[in-house]
Parts: structure tokens; C-alpha cells; sequence
């Protein structure tokens, strides 16, 4: 049994974002043909303007890809975003007894509660019995679309996410809040802060919502 934390990468290539945002500006002012005020510096302020105004469906002309590691309980919540893109590691076609998932399952940790804690131990000892059953099963013939169904919500999954910068501005509205799921937050908060980096006009105006103190125990 392996126990990791959840985590992100992005696929993109980001060595010229700013192709991205000129990108959107040329987009954007077809609408308002002012295509003549396009300039070297001109597609920061000019997409600040678009989100300030509520124009934001130019956003969906760009598009990022991210994988992220998480979950089966965050994936579902994750899917439910659109309009986005799905690819994710299947339970019905991956037997974890092979080698190449080096005969175990591998779950995300629960980041909230301390490794000294019961809540922790319970959970341990829980996944423990559920990897012992699994491969047990596997061993006397059962197919891995079958065995699964013994699998549960902490198990980890990979996900590659596409999604359009407006999609993209929704999912960290929602995700990032203190109304979203504490491990949902654990990847959607440091991935926003990346974005905000990468490409500032775009979501610097998304203020998450910093997590408490006890959920970085584990860290």
C-alpha cells in the first residue's frame, strides 16, 4: 500500500503565454473591430476590460491542460465541470496486482486529519484491509472491472483536465472557496496561484479562500 498527496502538474508548453493573451485580445476586438489598436503591450489591459465588463466567452478561445492526482471523491466533483475535457486512469481496465502499479494500491492521504490521530489510524487500517481484499480477489480469477467495486473514494486516480480560460475562471470560483471540499482546495488553490503567474490578467481576480492552519498538519 502507498500512501501520496494529492497533486498537480501542467501540461501546456507556457514559454510564450503572452502568444496566449494577444491570442484572446485579436478574439476580442473583432467584436469591437479595433483591430487597429492592437499593439506589443496592449493585451493585458484589454482583457482586464473584457472580465471587468463581463465579457468573458472571448476566454474560450484559449484553453489549458493540467493533470492532476487526486482522489476518486474529488475526481467526481472535478468532472462535473463544464465545459471541459476528461481523460482518466480507469478502475475497470487497471489491475493493480501488475507490476507496473507495483502490486498495490496507491491512496491520497486525508490532509486533515493528523497522522497521530484515531480518524487517521481508522482510515489506514481500512485502506490496509481493502488492498488485502482486492488483491485477493484478483488472485482467485476476478476481473479488475469486478474487484473494484471494493475500491473506495480515497483511492488515487490521474486526470487530465482541458479546460477553456472562462471554464477555468469558474472552476477556481467555486473550488476555492470555503464552501469547496478541503482536499478539493489542496490542488485548485496552489494551481490558481500558478495560473495567476502565468497569466495574470486573467485570474488575478480570483481571491481564494486560504486554507486553515490544521489542514497543512500532514504536510
Amino acid at each position: 500500500m502507498k500512501i501520496i498527496p494529492a497533486s498537480y502538474k501542467i501540461l501546456d508548453e507556457f514559454a510564450y503565454p503572452a502568444e496566449m493573451l494577444k491570442k484572446i485580445e485579436r478574439h476580442g476586438r473583432t467584436c469591437y473591430k479595433s483591430e487597429d489598436n492592437i499593439t506589443k503591450d496592449s493585451a493585458e489591459k484589454f482583457i482586464r476590460e473584457l472580465i471587468k465588463n463581463g465579457h468573458e466567452s472571448v476566454l474560450e478561445h484559449v484553453s489549458v491542460s493540467v493533470k492532476i492526482i487526486c482522489d476518486q471523491g474529488i475526481s467526481h466533483e472535478l468532472v462535473r465541470h463544464r465545459i471541459a475535457s476528461y481523460s482518466q486512469e480507469s478502475t475497470r481496465y487497471c489491475n493493480y496486482s501488475k507490476n507496473k502499479f507495483e502490486n498495490e494500491l496507491t491512496f491520497i492521504r486525508p490532509l486533515f486529519w493528523p497522522y497521530t490521530s484515531i480518524e487517521y489510524k481508522t482510515w489506514l487500517t481500512t485502506m490496509q484491509t481493502i488492498e488485502n481484499e482486492y488483491l485477493d480477489l484478483i488472485n482467485i480469477g476476478t476481473s479488475p472491472q469486478q474487484a473494484r467495486l471494493l475500491l473506495p473514494n480515497s483511492l488515487k486516480t490521474e486526470i487530465d483536465v482541458t479546460m477553456n480560460l472562462r471554464s477555468g475562471r469558474n472552476f477556481f470560483k467555486q473550488r476555492t472557496t470555503n464552501k469547496a471540499h478541503p482536499q478539493m482546495r489542496e490542488i485548485a488553490i496552489p494551481l490558481l496561484k500558478d495560473m495567476q503567474k502565468l497569466l495574470p490578467p486573467v485570474f488575478e481576480d480570483i481571491i481564494p479562500f486560504e486554507e486553515p492552519q490544521h489542514y497543512a498538519n500532514n504536510r
